[in-house]
């Protein structure tokens, strides 16, 4: 017979619904819209939605121009002060959370101006990195393209695993240097040495490919820390086939993509995250 369930410090504690009159939060999806991006986008709002119970949650596109793809200034103009999902007049200022794992400088810039042309009041929050999790999914994505064990404690190898990585992002210096942030997460995961590069700089990847070489690593990989939509379509194997290396895929829509675009929102709201089974109230 089954136990009955027992109080105490591991009970399931009681999952976090959006508070009323939260405001709406936007996923603001960089780059050039495509039917790719857009379903990694909807992927993404959905796992936050699935977090976070009655949020409304909306897709908009920097540089969209039709319903397929709706505008940022078009969809936040439809939010600010107006009706919500739920019928709701006069919320607080929408919460536009930018798609991106780094700060993309030219991304960012536009984002910017578009939030800040609407006249809205929205709040762009942060950037979605640096962050454990980020180091975390791209492990996932390594382990996937055949790169990386897909656990260090696991006593077996992968023959074609990579013993140097090259981290991938996008925006110039100061990407780099947070992406090197998730690089120290992720180097410590795998155990083997990890330099971030930026994949829209000509030759950047291929010199930190050569830099890891001349330091001894011989089978390299380049991991994009980068989700998908920002980048150009080709950008990326031409970058890995420039240093000869063997490439996994972007971040997409791994779960902790939503996560961290739910917390984004979460943290400029005030909404308190749920707390752990472990930390449950005894």
């Amino acid at each position: 017979m089954p136990r009955p369930r027992q109080p105490g410090r591991h009970r399931r504690p009681e999952p976090v619904s959006a508070p009323e009159g939260a405001p709406p939060l936007v996923l603001a999806v960089p780059g050039v819209p495509s039917a790719e991006s857009r379903s990694v986008a909807d992927e993404v709002l959905s796992i936050a939605r699935s977090e976070l119970p009655g949020l409304d949650a909306r897709l908009a596109f920097a540089e969209g121009k039709d319903e397929e793809f709706p505008p940022l200034a078009e969809v936040l103009g439809r939010t600010a002060g107006g009706e919500g999902e739920d019928g709701e007049e006069n919320r607080p200022p929408t919460v536009v959370v930018p798609l991106l794992a780094g700060p993309d400088s030219a991304h960012l810039r536009v984002l910017r101006q578009e939030v800040l042309s609407s006249g809205t009041g929205a709040v762009l929050t942060d950037v979605l990195g640096p962050h454990p999790l980020l180091a975390e999914a791209v492990h996932v994505r390594l382990s996937e393209a055949g790169l990386a064990r897909a656990d260090r404690a696991r006593l077996f190898t992968v023959a074609t695993a990579a013993d140097g990585i090259v981290l991938a992002t996008a925006g110039g210096e100061e990407a780099v240097q947070v992406a090197g942030i998730t690089g120290m997460l992720l180097s410590a995961r795998l155990a083997v040495p990890v330099l971030a590069a930026a994949v829209d700089r000509e030759g950047a990847v291929a010199a930190t490919a050569a830099k890891l070489a001349e330091e001894g690593s011989q089978n390299l990989a380049l991991a994009p820390c980068l989700i998908g939509p920002e980048i150009p379509e080709g950008l990326l194997e031409a970058a890995a086939e420039e240093a000869g290396c063997s490439a996994a895929q972007p971040l997409g829509a791994y779960p902790a993509i939503g996560k961290l675009v739910l917390s984004r929102y979460m943290t400029e709201v005030g909404i308190a995250p749920q707390p752990s089974q472990g930390t449950a109230a005894r």
